[in-house]
């Protein structure tokens, strides 16, 4: 029951992003800027603590404190992928090249090129569009997959995971809008991202019912998706809500998500 009702809420939350994508263009900066400090202060007041304690009878501080950082390297891998393939499929390359003569026509046939170039660069940033949006819903799929092994370590471990990703999934879903419709898609291309982002985390959660991990290997696991969490905060969400909106408040939300994740883990009684 619990893990449909974290589900649900990682689909409003993920669809929730995406509407405020589209109403609130002027303070998204804040909202991430919240979800940064969230999301970092997971990984350190939460995640690593847990992959020490989880892992010590079977790993050394050092080695669980390497797989983090392994965690956040293969992010950073696998970023940089995503990255540099959107950017071969975003530029247009022309099939052929006009010799003088064909240029000598009252400039139509210029025209008609740089109409052809356009059409182009808009089909090709349809395609960067949807790659990129389809990346999310994939990494939606594995935030689900993270909640289910969380819970499989305990369930306390797997609600704090929770309310990261369900911060992350809010973020995810201003960005799947966003990338869709700056590359010339559609609203309605764009909705069908947002819907299929958003029921992601849930089928990565069911996938988890289907095996489980051992115990030596929770802690090294715990310890690979706090290296995930710190990529993600400070890569990506710092300074996108940064970007263009340097101003002290939005540092201080930064600061207040990591309060409330800080205050939401002593809550809890985990540390």
């Amino acid at each position: 029951m619990l893990v449909l009702a974290i589900a649900l809420a990682a689909f409003c939350a993920t669809f929730a992003g995406g509407l405020v994508a589209l109403r609130l263009k002027d303070k998204l900066h804040l909202v991430l800027g919240f979800s940064a400090g969230a999301v970092i202060a997971v990984a350190f007041f939460d995640l690593l603590p847990e992959a020490l304690e989880l892992g010590s009878p079977y790993h050394s501080p050092a080695t669980l404190m390497s797989c983090a950082a392994l965690g956040f390297l293969i992010y950073l891998v696998l970023d940089r992928i995503q990255f540099f393939h959107a950017q071969r499929h975003h530029h247009v390359h022309p099939e052929h090249h006009h010799d003088g003569h064909e240029h000598g026509h009252d400039g139509h046939h210029s025209h008609q090129h740089g109409v052809e170039q356009a059409a182009g660069a808009a089909v090709a940033g349809t395609h960067r569009g949807n790659l990129v949006a389809g990346s999310f819903s994939l990494h939606s799929f594995l935030d689900g997959v993270m909640i289910g092994l969380a819970f499989q370590a305990a369930p306390s471990v797997g609600i704090i995971v929770a309310i990261a990703v369900l911060t992350h999934d809010f973020s995810d879903g201003i960005n799947t809008m966003n990338v869709v419709l700056r590359n010339h898609g559609s609203r309605r291309s764009a909705l069908r991202w947002l819907v299929a982002d958003a029921i992601a985390p849930g089928l990565g959660m069911a996938s988890t019912l289907f095996f489980t991990l051992p115990a030596s290997a929770l802690g090294t696991l715990l310890a690979l998706f706090a290296g995930f969490f710190v990529y993600i905060g400070a890569s990506d969400l710092i300074p996108e809500s940064h970007h263009a909106h340097p101003k002290f408040l939005t540092t201080a939300m930064t600061l207040a998500g990591a309060a409330v994740l800080y205050l939401a883990v002593r809550f809890a009684g985990l540390q």
